[in-house]
């Protein structure tokens, strides 16, 4: 495990960098001490694998007037995350967790509006349970909080397709396709200018928007 100390010498120098982006940052940590830096130095997002469960990680978050919040569902820790991989029913277990997760936040008087919820696509899953909660995504949608999803690049896409790591880039932009239609807000990605592409034309096609109208007219030859 890397210590507090550690991290905070890993994270807060990159921090800096990113904060000169003029973008929303987000910040990936366990550890309550990061998050207060973090936000202190102007972080803008709280990525949490373990949902805020670590001692101090809820009052981390809520002491913060502003800050965003993903909360991401996993069993035990990415070293023994595969461990223990039997549900009754993934996908509703995956939604009583994050629900009970994002109340703890709102216990705490933090806005609705703050949260972010994300099923932890292959933490501490099957790809047959990555899949159904793909299928049945939208029933996630139920406790009322926008989806983040991450299929980028997943070992599920590895197992459909038989490719290595590297060579998953279709097969990542049509999980986030399926994602997003499937009512996902957010998809955390590798390949962004593809993605966000693939998205354009997926968009075009389902809102008759006058805005696509461009798309009638023949092109602009000499």
């Amino acid at each position: 495990p890397v210590s507090v100390a550690d991290e905070l010498a890993r994270v807060l120098p990159v921090l800096r960098g990113a904060l000169t982006l003029g973008v929303p940052v987000s910040v990936d940590t366990c550890k309550p001490e990061v998050m207060c830096a973090a936000l202190a130095l102007g972080a803008d997002i709280v990525n949490d694998i373990l949902a805020l469960q670590a001692p101090g990680a809820l009052d981390a978050v809520a002491s913060h007037p502003t800050c965003g919040v993903c909360l991401m569902h996993m069993r035990g820790v990415p070293g023994s995350m595969q461990g223990d991989v039997r549900y009754g029913d993934v996908v509703a277990e995956v939604t009583a967790f994050l629900a009970a997760r994002a109340k703890a936040l709102r216990d705490r008087a933090v806005d609705a509006r703050r949260i972010v919820l994300d099923p932890g696509i292959g933490f501490g899953k099957l790809a047959g349970h990555n899949l159904e909660l793909l299928r049945r995504q939208r029933e996630l949608l139920a406790p009322g909080y926008p989806l983040l999803v991450g299929w980028s690049r997943k070992s599920t896409l590895g197992v459909l397709t038989g490719k290595a790591v590297g060579d998953r880039l279709a097969a990542s932009i049509a999980a986030a396709l399926a994602a997003v239609d499937n009512g996902a807000a957010i998809v955390r990605v590798h390949d962004v200018a593809e993605t966000v592409d693939a998205l354009e034309v997926w968009r075009a096609a389902r809102d008759n928007d006058a805005s696509t109208d461009a798309v009638h007219e023949p092109p602009p030859y000499p």
